[in-house]
């Protein structure tokens, strides 16, 4: 899908699917009972305008059965309001909750398809980097943003409309003597407003401008230290064993530089903005009261109507001032969005790339026969460079193949055979409804208990524990049966050597009849890695075992040598 260029068009493409998805009918109602409840805050504003003239009128008449009327309607108020703004935030809160679940999801699933989390890694760009945090962190402030936002400017479209009325009402008729003509002005505070509200709106954007791309870059530094930081304690253990910390403190304290430097650059775009809005938020108490005073002391108008025309004239200026009051909300806010709209324009260019007609694609297809073959094969980079051309090769069914040589081009050939490598030319004709087994240099195990992660990605229910706990005693990790429950990060609590036999505990629950092993047992001994190949020769006797090795000890166990 190619996004509109405009950028509310393309935020509007993006999410607004989610009002026609499977749960339409909860967040059409959703936002319905919102937009209700907004409209009753704006009428539970006007009231209490009301009632506060009300309560100064009787209070410059020295009234004390006025004054007990409005107490008694300051109860009403009081509970109706409690009540509206009660449900407007369970309501409201739902809603963005509900939001980011949808796009969230839509976003996780695009990611996470047949490899495409991998094979977007490889495009060059910074507009798509750090997923995680656009999934996590963007996604939740473009959702929830946009809903706070949405609610404050509707809120205050309708204060604008009603207290306008109301102002203007107020506000009656001046007329000003300047000598040589007079001149009539009705409803002069609206006028008053209008000028002082949209003057600070100019003035705040112009002064805010800078503090997107303050944001926005801010945004990016703080995720690429996250990220460094997190590839840090996942190889902790090997940044220890080669003394490593040194230089990747230097490295972090580098990346930090570039936080604190995007830092004192927001700053310095917030402080222009703080200093602006401080100074027109003290003059908003002071000004309105000083323009309708005069009024007052004329005894034109009450002390009641003084009061509502003082908070009727906030009100208008309130409303009016919303760019000024959420400019660096509204910052934030596009920044996120830009990040979200970059990540998935990222991942639809990339599906766009996959799906057109394009002959420099390696084709993979099934084959009619339980063979796999390739044929005029040739591996590049994404830049077109080849790393390996002309490879023309048939295994059978049963057979064990050494593949040596080239390790990386090796890597790259078993990535085309599981369909994530398409750049290249030739064709892959995989055995038809054989399901193959890759086994790369680490097992990936989740965090969690110990039992679930040596079953992904199936459900330990489909396991028979039993079997699990024979093999464990087999590959030579007895000592962990009585961890199977334990939850721990194991891809860093345990050995590399311990995941790899892990991962051929994997390999033989599966039972596979095509296996394909990249470097599986480098962290093993020589006798470790012979007990491995035995253990699945012994156990699956009739599997294919394709293997890139470097280790003489593999060759015991193959019986054909490619060599790249």
């Amino acid at each position: 899908m190619r996004y509109a260029n405009g950028f509310f068009m393309r935020f509007i493409q993006l999410v607004g699917p989610f009002w026609s998805s499977e749960n339409q009918s909860q967040a059409r109602l959703q936002t319905a009972l919102l937009i209700v409840l907004t409209v009753m805050q704006m009428v539970l504003a006007v009231l209490i305008t009301e009632w506060s003239a009300a309560l100064f009128n009787a209070l410059e008449q020295h009234s004390m059965p006025g004054l007990l009327k409005q107490m008694a309607l300051l109860v009403l108020i009081f509970v109706a309001s409690m009540a509206v703004t009660f449900n407007h935030l369970k309501i409201k809160r739902r809603l963005q909750i509900d939001w980011r679940a949808w796009l969230t999801e839509r976003v996780t699933g695009q990611w996470m398809k047949e490899g495409r989390h991998y094979q977007v890694t490889h495009i060059q760009s910074a507009e798509h980097d750090n997923p995680d945090g656009r999934i996590a962190e963007d996604i939740r402030i473009a959702t929830e943003e946009a809903i706070a936002l949405c609610h404050s400017l509707f809120y205050s479209v309708l204060l604008l409309v009603g207290f306008t009325t109301l102002l203007w009402n107020l506000s009656g008729t001046v007329t000003l003597d300047l000598g040589a003509f007079e001149i009539t002005v009705q409803g002069y505070l609206v006028w008053l407003a209008f000028i002082y509200a949209v003057s600070a709106s100019f003035l705040g954007w112009r002064i805010g401008r800078p503090l997107t791309r303050a944001t926005d870059a801010r945004q990016t530094v703080e995720a690429n230290f996250r990220f460094d930081l997190v590839t840090a304690r996942e190889n902790s253990q090997a940044i220890a064993l080669i003394h490593g910390e040194n230089k990747q403190r230097k490295h972090l304290a580098w990346l930090f530089d570039d936080v604190v430097e995007a830092y004192h650059r927001q700053t310095r775009a917030m402080s222009h903005i703080m200093l602006f809005t401080s100074g027109y938020s003290v003059l908003s108490m002071a000004f309105p009261v000083l323009v309708s005073a005069p009024r007052y002391i004329l005894g034109m108008i009450s002390l009641g109507s003084l009061m509502q025309s003082v908070q009727a004239f906030q009100q208008m200026t309130s409303a009016l001032s919303w760019p000024v009051d959420n400019m660096s909300g509204v910052a934030q806010w596009r920044a996120s969005v830009e990040r979200v709209l970059n990540l998935v324009q990222a991942l639809d260019d990339l599906e766009q790339e996959l799906v057109r007609q394009d002959p420099y694609r390696i084709i993979v297809e099934k084959s009619e026969q339980p063979i796999l073959r390739f044929h005029q094969l040739c591996i590049a980079q994404i830049d077109r460079v080849a790393c390996m051309s002309a490879f023309n090769e048939d295994i059978r069914p049963g057979e064990h193949v050494l593949i040596d040589g080239n390790t990386a081009s090796g890597a790259k050939l078993f990535k085309a055979v599981a369909g994530l490598w398409p750049w290249g030319e030739g064709r892959i004709e995989l055995p038809d409804d054989e399901p193959m087994f890759f086994m790369p240099p680490r097992p990936y195990l989740p965090t969690g208990a110990l039992l679930d992660a040596i079953c992904y990605p199936e459900d330990r229910e489909n396991v028979d524990q039993a079997e699990l706990e024979q093999l464990m005693t087999w590959v030579g990790l007895g000592e962990l049966i009585g961890q199977l429950e334990r939850e721990d990060i194991w891809y860093t609590w345990l050995p590399r050597e311990q995941q790899q036999r892990l991962g051929v505990v994997r390999l033989l629950l599966k039972k596979p009849k095509w296996i394909l092993i990249q470097e599986s047992f480098d962290s093993l001994p020589p006798e470790g890695e012979i007990e491995m190949f035995r253990l699945i020769c012994q156990q699956l006797p009739e599997a294919t075992l394709i293997t890139i090795s470097q280790q003489p000890t593999a060759e015991a166990f193959h019986k054909r040598r490619i060599t790249l």
